[in-house]
Protein backbone atom coordinates (compact mmCIF):
# COMPACT_ATOMS: atom_id res chain seq x y z
CA UNK A 1 0.00 0.00 0.00
CA UNK A 2 1.46 3.44 -1.38
CA UNK A 3 0.90 6.23 1.65
CA UNK A 4 2.24 8.75 -0.89
CA UNK A 5 0.26 7.94 -3.83
CA UNK A 6 -2.52 10.95 -4.72
CA UNK A 7 -5.42 8.70 -4.34
CA UNK A 8 -4.52 8.08 -0.79
CA UNK A 9 -3.41 11.44 -0.18
CA UNK A 10 -6.60 12.52 -0.98
CA UNK A 11 -8.47 9.63 1.13
CA UNK A 12 -7.13 10.48 3.91
CA UNK A 13 -7.10 14.36 4.06
CA UNK A 14 -10.87 14.34 2.71
CA UNK A 15 -11.94 11.56 5.66
CA UNK A 16 -10.36 13.74 8.37
CA UNK A 17 -11.95 17.27 6.48
CA UNK A 18 -15.13 15.21 6.45
CA UNK A 19 -14.81 13.57 10.11
CA UNK A 20 -14.40 17.43 11.52
CA UNK A 21 -17.46 18.80 9.31
CA UNK A 22 -19.47 15.92 11.25
CA UNK A 23 -18.59 16.27 14.51
CA UNK A 24 -18.95 20.54 13.85
CA UNK A 25 -22.56 20.22 12.12
CA UNK A 26 -24.13 17.96 14.68
CA UNK A 27 -23.10 20.68 17.38
CA UNK A 28 -24.57 23.38 15.26
CA UNK A 29 -27.52 21.74 15.18
CA UNK A 30 -27.49 20.57 19.22
CA UNK A 31 -27.06 24.35 19.66
CA UNK A 32 -29.28 25.47 16.36
CA UNK A 33 -26.72 27.93 15.41
CA UNK A 34 -25.11 28.63 12.21
CA UNK A 35 -22.34 31.20 10.47
CA UNK A 36 -23.09 33.91 7.82
CA UNK A 37 -19.95 34.59 5.99
CA UNK A 38 -19.81 37.75 3.43
CA UNK A 39 -16.63 38.94 1.59
CA UNK A 40 -17.74 42.04 -0.80
CA UNK A 41 -16.20 42.05 -4.32
CA UNK A 42 -17.28 45.13 -5.75
CA UNK A 43 -20.05 47.11 -6.30
CA UNK A 44 -22.46 47.33 -9.38
CA UNK A 45 -24.91 50.01 -9.86
CA UNK A 46 -25.86 49.71 -6.17
CA UNK A 47 -25.71 45.97 -5.68
CA UNK A 48 -22.89 44.51 -4.17
CA UNK A 49 -21.48 41.77 -5.66
CA UNK A 50 -20.30 39.20 -2.76
CA UNK A 51 -18.93 36.16 -2.21
CA UNK A 52 -21.43 34.61 0.79
CA UNK A 53 -20.75 31.66 2.90
CA UNK A 54 -23.41 29.81 5.26
CA UNK A 55 -22.28 27.26 7.42
CA UNK A 56 -25.28 26.03 9.61
CA UNK A 57 -26.06 21.91 10.30
CA UNK A 58 -27.79 21.08 6.97
CA UNK A 59 -24.77 22.66 5.01
CA UNK A 60 -22.26 21.22 7.45
CA UNK A 61 -23.64 17.91 7.21
CA UNK A 62 -24.55 17.39 3.55
CA UNK A 63 -20.37 18.53 2.77
CA UNK A 64 -19.47 15.95 5.24
CA UNK A 65 -21.49 13.13 3.67
CA UNK A 66 -19.91 14.26 0.30
CA UNK A 67 -16.05 14.24 1.38
CA UNK A 68 -17.12 10.86 3.10
CA UNK A 69 -18.24 9.30 0.23
CA UNK A 70 -15.69 10.72 -2.31
CA UNK A 71 -12.88 9.94 0.17
CA UNK A 72 -13.96 6.19 -0.16
CA UNK A 73 -14.39 6.49 -4.16
CA UNK A 74 -10.89 7.67 -4.36
CA UNK A 75 -9.40 5.25 -2.53
CA UNK A 76 -11.71 2.87 -4.41
CA UNK A 77 -9.91 4.46 -7.35
CA UNK A 78 -6.61 3.36 -6.86
CA UNK A 79 -7.25 -0.22 -7.78
CA UNK A 80 -10.23 0.07 -9.75
CA UNK A 81 -8.41 3.04 -12.16
CA UNK A 82 -5.00 0.84 -11.79
CA UNK A 83 -4.27 0.53 -15.27
CA UNK A 84 -4.80 3.75 -15.99
CA UNK A 85 -1.70 6.24 -17.32
CA UNK A 86 -3.17 9.26 -15.99
CA UNK A 87 -4.37 8.46 -12.60
CA UNK A 88 -3.33 12.26 -11.35
CA UNK A 89 -5.55 13.73 -14.32
CA UNK A 90 -8.59 11.27 -13.00
CA UNK A 91 -8.32 12.25 -9.30
CA UNK A 92 -7.48 16.13 -9.96
CA UNK A 93 -10.79 15.80 -12.00
CA UNK A 94 -13.01 14.44 -9.04
CA UNK A 95 -11.26 16.92 -6.70
CA UNK A 96 -12.63 19.38 -8.68
CA UNK A 97 -15.78 18.16 -9.10
CA UNK A 98 -15.87 17.82 -5.38
CA UNK A 99 -14.97 21.60 -4.41
CA UNK A 100 -17.38 22.65 -7.35
CA UNK A 101 -20.04 20.39 -5.10
CA UNK A 102 -19.28 21.48 -1.62
CA UNK A 103 -19.29 25.67 -3.03
CA UNK A 104 -22.78 25.23 -4.12
CA UNK A 105 -23.44 22.94 -0.98
CA UNK A 106 -22.15 26.56 1.40
CA UNK A 107 -23.92 29.39 -1.04
CA UNK A 108 -26.63 31.11 0.06
CA UNK A 109 -25.68 33.82 -3.09
CA UNK A 110 -27.37 33.25 -6.70
CA UNK A 111 -23.83 33.94 -7.80
CA UNK A 112 -21.64 31.85 -6.03
CA UNK A 113 -24.18 29.21 -6.39
CA UNK A 114 -23.69 29.72 -10.34
CA UNK A 115 -20.34 29.16 -10.05
CA UNK A 116 -20.57 25.57 -8.16
CA UNK A 117 -23.22 24.72 -10.24
CA UNK A 118 -20.96 25.80 -13.62
CA UNK A 119 -17.60 23.84 -12.40
CA UNK A 120 -20.29 20.35 -11.57
CA UNK A 121 -21.23 21.29 -15.44
CA UNK A 122 -17.91 21.55 -16.76
CA UNK A 123 -16.16 18.84 -14.83
CA UNK A 124 -19.14 16.08 -15.20
CA UNK A 125 -18.67 16.66 -19.07
CA UNK A 126 -14.65 16.12 -18.68
CA UNK A 127 -15.48 12.77 -16.72
CA UNK A 128 -18.38 11.58 -19.17
CA UNK A 129 -15.88 12.05 -21.89
CA UNK A 130 -12.98 10.09 -19.85
CA UNK A 131 -12.82 6.93 -22.49
CA UNK A 132 -12.94 8.58 -25.36
CA UNK A 133 -15.53 7.09 -28.15
CA UNK A 134 -18.10 7.88 -30.04
CA UNK A 135 -20.58 6.88 -27.40
CA UNK A 136 -18.81 9.05 -24.29
CA UNK A 137 -18.83 11.89 -26.67
CA UNK A 138 -22.46 11.50 -27.41
CA UNK A 139 -23.24 11.02 -23.79
CA UNK A 140 -21.30 13.79 -22.82
CA UNK A 141 -22.59 16.03 -25.03
CA UNK A 142 -26.38 15.44 -23.99
CA UNK A 143 -24.99 15.79 -20.23
CA UNK A 144 -23.76 19.32 -20.58
CA UNK A 145 -26.03 20.68 -22.66
CA UNK A 146 -29.18 19.37 -20.81
CA UNK A 147 -27.74 20.98 -17.76
CA UNK A 148 -27.09 24.50 -19.60
CA UNK A 149 -30.79 24.92 -19.37
CA UNK A 150 -30.22 24.93 -15.34
CA UNK A 151 -27.18 27.28 -16.35
CA UNK A 152 -29.28 29.68 -18.52
CA UNK A 153 -32.22 29.44 -16.00
CA UNK A 154 -30.21 30.41 -12.94
CA UNK A 155 -28.15 33.43 -15.20
CA UNK A 156 -32.23 35.15 -15.84
CA UNK A 157 -32.74 35.11 -12.05
CA UNK A 158 -29.33 36.51 -11.25
CA UNK A 159 -30.32 39.01 -13.50
CA UNK A 160 -34.11 39.29 -12.31
CA UNK A 161 -33.14 39.67 -8.60
CA UNK A 162 -30.68 42.81 -9.40
CA UNK A 163 -34.29 44.61 -8.90
CA UNK A 164 -33.96 43.74 -5.03
CA UNK A 165 -30.06 45.25 -4.27
CA UNK A 166 -28.51 41.64 -3.89
CA UNK A 167 -28.29 38.15 -4.92
CA UNK A 168 -28.86 36.32 -1.10
CA UNK A 169 -32.13 34.84 -1.52
CA UNK A 170 -32.31 33.91 2.16
CA UNK A 171 -32.88 37.95 2.63
CA UNK A 172 -35.93 38.17 0.80
CA UNK A 173 -38.07 35.17 1.67
CA UNK A 174 -40.45 36.96 3.68
CA UNK A 175 -39.51 40.22 2.19
CA UNK A 176 -40.93 39.90 -1.12
CA UNK A 177 -43.49 36.77 -0.13
CA UNK A 178 -46.09 37.58 -3.34
CA UNK A 179 -44.56 39.53 -5.35
CA UNK A 180 -44.40 38.73 -9.30
CA UNK A 181 -40.24 39.10 -9.24
CA UNK A 182 -40.28 36.48 -6.94
CA UNK A 183 -42.82 34.05 -8.49
CA UNK A 184 -40.36 34.05 -11.85
CA UNK A 185 -37.39 33.67 -9.85
CA UNK A 186 -39.02 30.30 -8.09
CA UNK A 187 -40.08 29.09 -11.47
CA UNK A 188 -36.70 29.38 -12.80
CA UNK A 189 -34.91 27.80 -9.76
CA UNK A 190 -37.55 24.72 -10.33
CA UNK A 191 -36.48 24.61 -13.87
CA UNK A 192 -32.74 24.71 -12.98
CA UNK A 193 -33.34 21.86 -10.33
CA UNK A 194 -34.82 19.79 -12.71
CA UNK A 195 -32.92 19.65 -15.57
CA UNK A 196 -29.70 19.00 -12.56
CA UNK A 197 -31.74 16.24 -10.97
CA UNK A 198 -32.99 15.20 -14.74
CA UNK A 199 -36.78 15.37 -14.44
CA UNK A 200 -38.92 14.67 -16.86
CA UNK A 201 -38.30 15.81 -19.50
CA UNK A 202 -34.95 15.96 -18.90
CA UNK A 203 -34.31 12.66 -17.67
CA UNK A 204 -32.24 11.28 -20.59
CA UNK A 205 -28.83 12.32 -19.76
CA UNK A 206 -29.06 10.40 -16.23
CA UNK A 207 -27.86 6.83 -17.98
CA UNK A 208 -26.33 8.31 -21.09
CA UNK A 209 -23.82 9.32 -17.97
CA UNK A 210 -22.66 5.88 -17.30
CA UNK A 211 -20.04 6.54 -20.33
CA UNK A 212 -18.00 7.52 -17.56
CA UNK A 213 -15.66 5.25 -15.61
CA UNK A 214 -17.28 3.66 -12.19
CA UNK A 215 -15.96 5.53 -9.26
CA UNK A 216 -17.43 8.59 -11.06
CA UNK A 217 -20.80 7.51 -11.53
CA UNK A 218 -20.95 6.26 -7.94
CA UNK A 219 -19.97 9.60 -6.74
CA UNK A 220 -22.12 11.69 -9.44
CA UNK A 221 -25.33 9.25 -8.58
CA UNK A 222 -25.43 9.64 -4.79
CA UNK A 223 -23.95 12.65 -3.61
CA UNK A 224 -22.92 15.44 -5.93
CA UNK A 225 -24.80 16.29 -9.39
CA UNK A 226 -27.58 14.62 -9.67
CA UNK A 227 -28.36 16.09 -6.06
CA UNK A 228 -27.50 19.71 -6.32
CA UNK A 229 -30.78 20.65 -8.01
CA UNK A 230 -32.82 18.68 -5.19
CA UNK A 231 -30.53 20.53 -2.24
CA UNK A 232 -30.70 23.93 -4.09
CA UNK A 233 -34.87 23.53 -3.88
CA UNK A 234 -34.53 22.19 -0.25
CA UNK A 235 -32.64 25.78 0.29
CA UNK A 236 -35.48 27.70 -1.84
CA UNK A 237 -38.79 25.19 -0.14
CA UNK A 238 -40.14 28.59 1.69
CA UNK A 239 -40.60 29.87 -1.67
CA UNK A 240 -42.51 27.30 -3.19
CA UNK A 241 -44.85 27.14 -0.46
CA UNK A 242 -45.56 30.83 -0.93
CA UNK A 243 -45.93 30.58 -4.31
CA UNK A 244 -48.19 27.36 -4.52
CA UNK A 245 -46.21 25.62 -7.39
CA UNK A 246 -45.60 22.44 -5.65
CA UNK A 247 -48.46 20.48 -7.70
CA UNK A 248 -46.52 21.06 -10.78
CA UNK A 249 -43.53 19.95 -8.88
CA UNK A 250 -45.61 16.80 -6.93
CA UNK A 251 -46.89 15.86 -10.74
CA UNK A 252 -43.53 15.47 -12.59
CA UNK A 253 -41.85 14.07 -9.80
CA UNK A 254 -44.16 11.37 -9.64
CA UNK A 255 -44.07 10.77 -13.15
CA UNK A 256 -40.18 10.38 -13.22
CA UNK A 257 -40.53 8.00 -10.26
CA UNK A 258 -42.81 5.49 -11.87
CA UNK A 259 -41.03 6.22 -15.45
CA UNK A 260 -37.25 5.33 -13.87
CA UNK A 261 -38.99 2.08 -12.13
CA UNK A 262 -40.38 0.75 -15.58
CA UNK A 263 -37.49 0.71 -17.35
CA UNK A 264 -34.92 -0.57 -14.71
CA UNK A 265 -37.44 -3.06 -15.00
CA UNK A 266 -36.75 -3.67 -18.45
CA UNK A 267 -32.79 -3.06 -18.59
CA UNK A 268 -29.91 -5.13 -18.78
CA UNK A 269 -27.07 -2.92 -18.41
CA UNK A 270 -26.14 -3.34 -14.95
CA UNK A 271 -24.98 0.65 -14.71
CA UNK A 272 -27.99 1.89 -16.05
CA UNK A 273 -30.39 0.04 -13.76
CA UNK A 274 -28.47 1.56 -10.73
CA UNK A 275 -28.68 4.57 -12.91
CA UNK A 276 -32.49 4.32 -13.45
CA UNK A 277 -32.74 3.93 -9.47
CA UNK A 278 -30.99 6.60 -9.09
CA UNK A 279 -33.42 8.46 -11.18
CA UNK A 280 -36.53 6.82 -9.04
CA UNK A 281 -34.89 8.03 -5.82
CA UNK A 282 -34.30 11.64 -6.90
CA UNK A 283 -38.23 11.78 -8.53
CA UNK A 284 -39.46 10.44 -4.82
CA UNK A 285 -37.14 13.45 -2.94
CA UNK A 286 -38.43 15.94 -5.52
CA UNK A 287 -42.21 14.74 -5.19
CA UNK A 288 -41.96 14.75 -1.42
CA UNK A 289 -40.65 18.38 -1.37
CA UNK A 290 -43.48 19.94 -3.78
CA UNK A 291 -45.54 18.28 -0.67
CA UNK A 292 -43.81 20.86 1.90
CA UNK A 293 -41.72 18.48 3.67
CA UNK A 294 -38.05 19.98 3.30
CA UNK A 295 -36.62 18.22 6.14
CA UNK A 296 -37.82 14.52 4.76
CA UNK A 297 -36.29 15.50 1.67
CA UNK A 298 -32.98 16.17 2.63
CA UNK A 299 -33.28 12.97 5.00
CA UNK A 300 -33.43 10.44 2.13
CA UNK A 301 -30.97 12.65 0.20
CA UNK A 302 -27.97 11.80 3.14
CA UNK A 303 -29.30 7.54 3.51
CA UNK A 304 -29.72 7.60 -0.79
CA UNK A 305 -26.19 9.18 -0.65
CA UNK A 306 -24.47 6.13 1.38
CA UNK A 307 -26.57 2.99 -0.10
CA UNK A 308 -26.36 4.28 -3.52
CA UNK A 309 -22.51 4.94 -3.45
CA UNK A 310 -22.33 1.32 -2.24
CA UNK A 311 -24.19 -0.24 -5.06
CA UNK A 312 -22.27 1.53 -7.71
CA UNK A 313 -18.89 0.22 -6.16
CA UNK A 314 -20.21 -3.31 -5.52
CA UNK A 315 -21.38 -2.85 -9.69
CA UNK A 316 -17.90 -1.65 -10.60
CA UNK A 317 -16.31 -4.38 -8.31
CA UNK A 318 -18.40 -7.05 -10.48
CA UNK A 319 -17.72 -5.11 -13.63
CA UNK A 320 -13.59 -4.84 -13.09
CA UNK A 321 -13.96 -8.72 -12.39
CA UNK A 322 -15.87 -9.62 -15.63
CA UNK A 323 -13.36 -7.50 -17.42
CA UNK A 324 -15.45 -4.70 -18.25
CA UNK A 325 -18.69 -6.89 -19.23
CA UNK A 326 -21.81 -4.91 -17.70
CA UNK A 327 -24.97 -7.22 -19.40
CA UNK A 328 -26.48 -8.73 -16.24
CA UNK A 329 -27.62 -11.60 -18.65
CA UNK A 330 -23.87 -12.48 -18.70
CA UNK A 331 -23.36 -12.71 -14.98
CA UNK A 332 -24.89 -15.28 -12.54
CA UNK A 333 -23.23 -17.20 -8.77
CA UNK A 334 -21.27 -14.20 -8.53
CA UNK A 335 -22.14 -15.24 -4.72
CA UNK A 336 -19.91 -18.28 -4.94
CA UNK A 337 -16.93 -16.15 -6.57
CA UNK A 338 -16.85 -12.43 -4.32
CA UNK A 339 -18.70 -13.69 -0.90
CA UNK A 340 -17.80 -9.68 0.08
CA UNK A 341 -18.99 -7.84 -3.42
CA UNK A 342 -22.43 -10.09 -2.82
CA UNK A 343 -23.02 -9.15 0.62
CA UNK A 344 -22.21 -5.20 -0.02
CA UNK A 345 -24.65 -5.91 -3.02
CA UNK A 346 -27.18 -7.36 -1.44
CA UNK A 347 -27.29 -5.14 1.40
CA UNK A 348 -27.57 -1.84 -0.15
CA UNK A 349 -30.45 -2.91 -2.87
CA UNK A 350 -32.42 -4.19 0.46
CA UNK A 351 -31.56 -0.77 1.53
CA UNK A 352 -32.94 0.92 -1.59
CA UNK A 353 -36.30 -1.37 -1.19
CA UNK A 354 -36.69 -0.03 2.23
CA UNK A 355 -35.67 -3.30 4.20
CA UNK A 356 -36.53 -2.59 7.78
CA UNK A 357 -33.45 -0.98 9.67
CA UNK A 358 -31.26 -0.59 7.11
CA UNK A 359 -30.30 3.19 6.02
CA UNK A 360 -32.86 3.40 3.15
CA UNK A 361 -35.63 2.36 5.67
CA UNK A 362 -35.89 5.20 7.94
CA UNK A 363 -36.31 8.01 4.97
CA UNK A 364 -38.45 6.03 2.68
CA UNK A 365 -40.99 3.96 5.41
CA UNK A 366 -41.16 7.79 6.79
CA UNK A 367 -41.96 9.31 3.23
CA UNK A 368 -44.61 6.48 2.24
CA UNK A 369 -46.69 7.39 5.60
CA UNK A 370 -46.47 10.81 5.37
CA UNK A 371 -47.84 10.53 1.82
CA UNK A 372 -50.57 8.41 3.78
CA UNK A 373 -51.46 11.04 6.17
CA UNK A 374 -51.18 14.05 3.71
CA UNK A 375 -54.09 15.58 1.46
CA UNK A 376 -53.18 13.43 -1.78
CA UNK A 377 -54.83 12.32 -4.48
CA UNK A 378 -55.69 8.99 -5.42
CA UNK A 379 -52.88 9.27 -8.46
CA UNK A 380 -50.48 10.18 -6.61
CA UNK A 381 -50.93 7.92 -3.71
CA UNK A 382 -50.89 4.90 -6.56
CA UNK A 383 -47.97 6.37 -8.13
CA UNK A 384 -45.93 6.46 -5.27
CA UNK A 385 -46.91 2.25 -3.87
CA UNK A 386 -46.52 1.67 -7.26
CA UNK A 387 -43.42 2.64 -7.92
CA UNK A 388 -41.98 1.41 -4.70
CA UNK A 389 -43.18 -2.13 -5.79
CA UNK A 390 -40.97 -1.55 -8.75
CA UNK A 391 -37.94 -0.60 -6.98
CA UNK A 392 -38.66 -4.07 -5.07
CA UNK A 393 -39.51 -5.46 -8.62
CA UNK A 394 -36.07 -4.84 -10.93
CA UNK A 395 -33.58 -4.79 -7.32
CA UNK A 396 -34.84 -8.47 -7.37
CA UNK A 397 -34.66 -9.31 -10.99
CA UNK A 398 -30.68 -7.96 -10.48
CA UNK A 399 -30.43 -10.21 -7.60
CA UNK A 400 -31.35 -12.93 -9.43
CA UNK A 401 -29.25 -12.57 -12.78
CA UNK A 402 -26.72 -11.64 -11.11
CA UNK A 403 -26.24 -14.12 -7.41
CA UNK A 404 -28.29 -16.96 -8.72
CA UNK A 405 -27.81 -19.86 -11.49
CA UNK A 406 -24.82 -20.92 -13.37
CA UNK A 407 -22.21 -18.56 -14.42
CA UNK A 408 -22.65 -17.28 -17.39
CA UNK A 409 -19.65 -16.39 -17.97
CA UNK A 410 -16.59 -18.01 -20.05
CA UNK A 411 -16.50 -21.52 -18.31
CA UNK A 412 -12.46 -21.45 -17.13
CA UNK A 413 -12.61 -18.07 -16.30
CA UNK A 414 -12.58 -17.36 -12.36
CA UNK A 415 -12.30 -14.36 -10.28
CA UNK A 416 -13.05 -13.15 -6.91
CA UNK A 417 -12.52 -10.42 -4.41
CA UNK A 418 -8.82 -10.17 -3.59
CA UNK A 419 -8.67 -6.19 -4.43
CA UNK A 420 -7.52 -4.14 -1.14
CA UNK A 421 -8.80 -0.74 -2.00
CA UNK A 422 -12.02 -2.11 -3.55
CA UNK A 423 -13.02 -3.93 -0.88
CA UNK A 424 -11.81 -1.44 1.44
CA UNK A 425 -13.86 1.32 0.35
CA UNK A 426 -17.31 -0.95 -0.03
CA UNK A 427 -16.83 -2.46 3.07
CA UNK A 428 -16.44 2.01 4.46
CA UNK A 429 -19.80 2.43 3.17
CA UNK A 430 -21.61 -1.02 4.08
CA UNK A 431 -21.57 -0.08 7.63
CA UNK A 432 -22.71 3.12 7.90
CA UNK A 433 -25.59 2.37 5.37
CA UNK A 434 -26.56 -0.27 7.67
CA UNK A 435 -26.12 2.24 10.64
CA UNK A 436 -26.48 5.80 9.11
CA UNK A 437 -30.13 5.82 8.62
CA UNK A 438 -31.02 5.39 12.61
CA UNK A 439 -28.33 8.03 13.71
CA UNK A 440 -28.91 10.26 11.28
CA UNK A 441 -33.16 10.26 11.63
CA UNK A 442 -32.45 10.39 15.64
CA UNK A 443 -30.34 13.68 15.17
CA UNK A 444 -32.55 15.56 12.29
CA UNK A 445 -35.75 14.33 14.20
CA UNK A 446 -34.85 14.52 17.89
CA UNK A 447 -38.65 14.54 18.93
CA UNK A 448 -40.46 11.27 17.59
CA UNK A 449 -42.78 12.27 16.11
CA UNK A 450 -45.78 9.55 16.15
CA UNK A 451 -47.56 8.92 12.82
CA UNK A 452 -50.75 7.50 13.50
CA UNK A 453 -52.20 5.08 10.48
CA UNK A 454 -54.89 2.45 10.28
CA UNK A 455 -53.28 -1.47 10.08
CA UNK A 456 -53.89 -1.69 6.33
CA UNK A 457 -51.68 1.91 5.42
CA UNK A 458 -48.84 0.77 8.22
CA UNK A 459 -48.41 -2.21 6.48
CA UNK A 460 -49.28 -1.48 2.83
CA UNK A 461 -45.25 -0.50 2.30
CA UNK A 462 -44.00 -3.89 3.60
CA UNK A 463 -46.87 -5.60 1.32
CA UNK A 464 -46.02 -3.62 -1.61
CA UNK A 465 -42.26 -4.51 -1.30
CA UNK A 466 -43.15 -8.42 -0.97
CA UNK A 467 -44.89 -8.07 -4.17
CA UNK A 468 -42.58 -6.32 -6.10
CA UNK A 469 -39.98 -8.50 -5.20
CA UNK A 470 -41.89 -11.32 -5.97
CA UNK A 471 -43.20 -9.99 -9.11
CA UNK A 472 -39.19 -8.98 -10.05
CA UNK A 473 -38.85 -13.17 -9.55
CA UNK A 474 -41.47 -13.94 -12.26
CA UNK A 475 -40.12 -11.34 -14.77
CA UNK A 476 -36.77 -12.79 -14.71
CA UNK A 477 -37.75 -16.45 -13.89
CA UNK A 478 -39.51 -17.23 -17.70
CA UNK A 479 -38.30 -19.21 -20.17
CA UNK A 480 -37.63 -18.17 -23.85
CA UNK A 481 -40.24 -19.38 -26.55
CA UNK A 482 -41.74 -17.73 -29.78
CA UNK A 483 -45.16 -17.28 -27.85
CA UNK A 484 -43.81 -14.76 -25.15
CA UNK A 485 -46.00 -11.77 -23.61
CA UNK A 486 -43.91 -9.08 -24.06
CA UNK A 487 -43.30 -9.92 -28.04
CA UNK A 488 -46.98 -9.73 -28.58
CA UNK A 489 -47.25 -6.55 -26.67
CA UNK A 490 -43.64 -5.05 -27.83
CA UNK A 491 -44.61 -1.26 -28.95
CA UNK A 492 -45.45 -1.21 -25.19
CA UNK A 493 -42.26 -2.61 -24.18
CA UNK A 494 -40.59 -0.79 -25.94
CA UNK A 495 -42.07 2.58 -24.72
CA UNK A 496 -41.86 1.50 -21.26
CA UNK A 497 -38.18 0.01 -21.96
CA UNK A 498 -36.81 3.27 -23.90
CA UNK A 499 -37.83 6.19 -20.99
CA UNK A 500 -40.90 6.79 -23.12
CA UNK A 501 -38.52 7.48 -25.72
CA UNK A 502 -37.64 10.58 -23.81
CA UNK A 503 -33.44 9.37 -24.78
CA UNK A 504 -34.60 9.63 -29.03
CA UNK A 505 -36.55 12.90 -28.19
CA UNK A 506 -33.70 14.44 -26.44
CA UNK A 507 -31.01 13.22 -29.39
CA UNK A 508 -32.08 13.02 -32.78
CA UNK A 509 -35.44 14.44 -32.41
CA UNK A 510 -34.40 17.80 -31.79
CA UNK A 511 -30.87 17.71 -33.54
CA UNK A 512 -33.02 15.92 -37.02
CA UNK A 513 -35.02 19.59 -37.24
CA UNK A 514 -32.43 22.47 -37.68
CA UNK A 515 -29.99 20.03 -39.48
CA UNK A 516 -32.42 19.57 -42.25
CA UNK A 517 -33.29 23.41 -41.98
CA UNK A 518 -29.55 23.78 -42.55
CA UNK A 519 -29.12 21.42 -45.00
CA UNK A 520 -31.96 22.40 -46.99
CA UNK A 521 -30.89 26.49 -46.15
CA UNK A 522 -27.34 25.95 -47.70
CA UNK A 523 -28.81 23.60 -50.89
CA UNK A 524 -31.24 26.65 -51.27
CA UNK A 525 -29.30 29.91 -50.58
CA UNK A 526 -25.39 28.85 -50.51
CA UNK A 527 -25.27 26.91 -53.46
CA UNK A 528 -28.01 28.01 -55.64
CA UNK A 529 -30.05 31.76 -55.61
CA UNK A 530 -27.48 32.95 -52.70
CA UNK A 531 -24.82 31.59 -55.41
CA UNK A 532 -26.01 33.50 -57.96
CA UNK A 533 -26.91 36.64 -56.54
CA UNK A 534 -24.35 36.72 -53.86
CA UNK A 535 -20.76 36.24 -54.00
CA UNK A 536 -20.33 34.34 -57.32
CA UNK A 537 -23.18 36.39 -59.20
CA UNK A 538 -21.34 39.72 -57.81
CA UNK A 539 -17.99 38.28 -58.99
CA UNK A 540 -19.35 37.65 -62.84
CA UNK A 541 -20.92 41.08 -62.99
CA UNK A 542 -17.43 42.64 -61.81
CA UNK A 543 -15.47 40.69 -64.25
CA UNK A 544 -17.94 41.32 -66.93
CA UNK A 545 -17.49 45.10 -66.24
CA UNK A 546 -13.92 45.37 -65.66
CA UNK A 547 -13.24 43.73 -69.31
CA UNK A 548 -16.06 45.90 -70.68
CA UNK A 549 -13.84 49.06 -68.98
CA UNK A 550 -10.06 48.04 -70.13
CA UNK A 551 -11.54 47.08 -73.77
CA UNK A 552 -12.46 50.47 -73.27
CA UNK A 553 -8.68 51.17 -72.16
CA UNK A 554 -7.11 48.99 -75.07
CA UNK A 555 -8.74 50.49 -78.05
CA UNK A 556 -8.65 54.26 -76.69
CA UNK A 557 -6.73 55.67 -80.46
CA UNK A 558 -9.18 53.70 -82.33
CA UNK A 559 -12.37 55.71 -80.17
CA UNK A 560 -11.18 59.04 -80.29
CA UNK A 561 -10.31 58.85 -83.90
CA UNK A 562 -13.65 57.08 -84.55
CA UNK A 563 -15.20 60.21 -82.35
CA UNK A 564 -13.46 62.48 -83.99
CA UNK A 565 -14.77 61.21 -87.31
CA UNK A 566 -17.91 61.36 -85.91
CA UNK A 567 -18.02 64.83 -84.68
CA UNK A 568 -16.91 65.93 -88.63
CA UNK A 569 -19.46 64.20 -89.68
CA UNK A 570 -21.81 66.20 -87.49
CA UNK A 571 -20.54 69.00 -88.39
CA UNK A 572 -20.38 68.67 -91.65
CA UNK A 573 -24.18 67.41 -91.98
CA UNK A 574 -25.03 70.85 -90.02
CA UNK A 575 -22.71 73.23 -92.40
CA UNK A 576 -24.45 71.78 -95.83
CA UNK A 577 -28.05 72.25 -93.51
Amino acid sequence: MNLFSICSLSFFSLFLSSTLIFFLGIYYLMVDYSIFVEWELFDLNGSMVVMTLILDWMSLIFMSFVMYISSLVIYYSEDYMSVEKNMNRFVILVLMFILSMGFLIISPNLISILLGWDGLGLVSYCLVIYYQNVKSYGAGMLTALSNRIGDVAILISIAWMLNFGGWNYIYYYDFVSGSFEMQVITMLIVLAAMTSSAQIPFSSWLPAAMAAPTPVSALVHSSTLVTAGVYLLIRFSPMLNTFNCGWFLLLVGCMTMFMAGLGANFEFDLKKIIALSTLSQLGLMMSILAMGYPKLAFFHLLTHALFKALLFMCAGSMIHNLKDSQDIRFMGSIVNFMPLTSVCFNVSSLSLCGMPFLAGFYSKDLILEMVCLSWVNFLIFFLYFFSTGLTASYSFRLFYYSMSGDNNYYPSFSFDDSGFYISFGMIGLLVIAVFGGSLLSWLIFPIPYVVSLPYSLKFLTMIVVLLGGYFGYLVSNFSLSSDLFSLKLISVVSFAGSMWFMPFLSTKFISYFPLSVGYYSSKSFDYGWGELMGGQGVYTLFVYLIGYIQGWYDSNFSIYLLTFIFWMFILVIFYFI
